[in-house]
C-alpha cells in the first residue's frame, strides 16, 4: 500500500438527498473524471462503493486506482456514511499510510499532485480542505443546521463567532494521517450523537464539519485557493490549485 492515499466514496441505488436522485449502480463514467485525474499524476487512489459489478472492478482496476467494496449502512445519509467507512478503514491500515486526502468523487478532480505542494509541505500538521465564496452565516446553512441547533446549546454561539467566516466545504480534506484519524474520529462521534434520527431535508454533512474544524482545527486550516478551485465556477482552465471542486 503507498504511503500517501486519496480516497472517495460512490453509493448508489440510494436516494441522494443533496442531489434529490438516485444515482445509477455499477456506473462507472460518474467518477471517471476523478480516477483519470488521478491516474494521470500517478497518485493512489481508492474507491468505496456499494454497487461496482466485478467485471467493472477488475476492468478500470490499476496500479494507481482500487476498489473497495462496502456495504452501505442506511442510518446515515451518502455524505455522512463515508466518514464511518473511511475512519473503519484507517482503523486498519493508518500505520501504513502517512499523507492523505478525502474528496468527493463524481465532481472533483485533482489538477496537480497536492502532497508535493510546497504550502503542504511547509505545513505538516495542518489540515487543508475546500471552500466556496459565502461565509458561514447564509440562509442555506443555517437551514441545513437547524437540527444541530436544537440540539447543541452552543451551536448558536459557533455560528455567531464564525458568521463572517468563509463556508468550508468538505468535498476536499486532506494532511497527515493523524490530523485527518483525530479528523474521522471526531466526525463519526457527532453524527453517532446528533445525526442519527436526522428527519430534516438536509444531511448534516456540512453543518457537523464546519461545527468541528472551526472549533477544533482552526488554528492548524488551510482552505480555498491553491488548495481548490472556486466552488461552482467551473475554472476549466485553473491548472495552479490541487484540486477543481465543479
Amino acid at each position: 500500500m503507498h504511503k500517501q492515499q486519496i480516497f472517495a466514496c460512490l453509493f448508489t441505488g440510494v436516494f441522494d438527498v443533496n442531489r434529490t436522485e438516485t444515482l445509477p449502480n455499477n456506473e462507472f463514467s460518474l467518477i471517471e473524471k476523478w480516477a483519470k485525474s488521478i491516474e494521470a499524476l500517478n497518485l493512489h487512489g481508492v474507491i468505496f462503493h456499494n454497487s461496482f459489478s466485478a467485471e467493472t472492478v477488475t476492468k478500470y482496476s490499476s496500479q494507481f486506482l482500487r476498489f473497495e467494496e462496502v456495504t452501505y449502512n442506511p442510518t446515515y445519509n451518502l455524505s455522512v456514511y463515508r466518514y464511518f467507512v473511511y475512519l473503519n478503514y484507517l482503523l486498519n491500515y493508518d500505520h501504513k499510510i502517512e499523507l492523505l486526502f478525502i474528496t468527493d468523487s463524481t465532481d472533483v478532480e485533482v489538477l496537480n499532485n497536492p502532497f508535493e505542494q510546497q504550502l503542504f509541505k511547509a505545513n505538516p500538521t495542518s489540515l487543508f480542505c475546500g471552500d466556496e465564496p459565502i461565509t458561514l452565516q447564509n440562509e442555506w446553512m443555517m437551514k441545513h443546521s437547524t437540527h444541530f441547533r436544537n440540539q447543541i446549546p452552543e451551536f448558536a454561539e459557533y455560528e455567531q463567532k464564525f458568521a463572517d467566516s468563509s463556508l468550508l466545504n468538505c468535498g476536499i480534506i486532506g494532511g497527515n494521517i493523524t490530523i485527518m484519524t483525530s479528523l474521522l474520529k471526531e466526525l463519526v462521534d457527532f453524527h453517532t450523537a446528533y445525526n442519527q434520527h436526522n428527519k430534516s431535508d438536509y444531511t448534516g454533512d456540512m453543518g457537523a464539519f464546519n461545527y468541528i474544524v472551526r472549533n477544533k482545527f482552526n488554528s492548524q486550516l488551510f482552505h480555498g485557493k491553491p488548495v481548490n478551485t472556486v466552488f461552482k465556477g467551473y475554472e476549466t482552465f485553473n491548472n495552479t490549485c490541487w484540486f477543481r471542486h465543479k
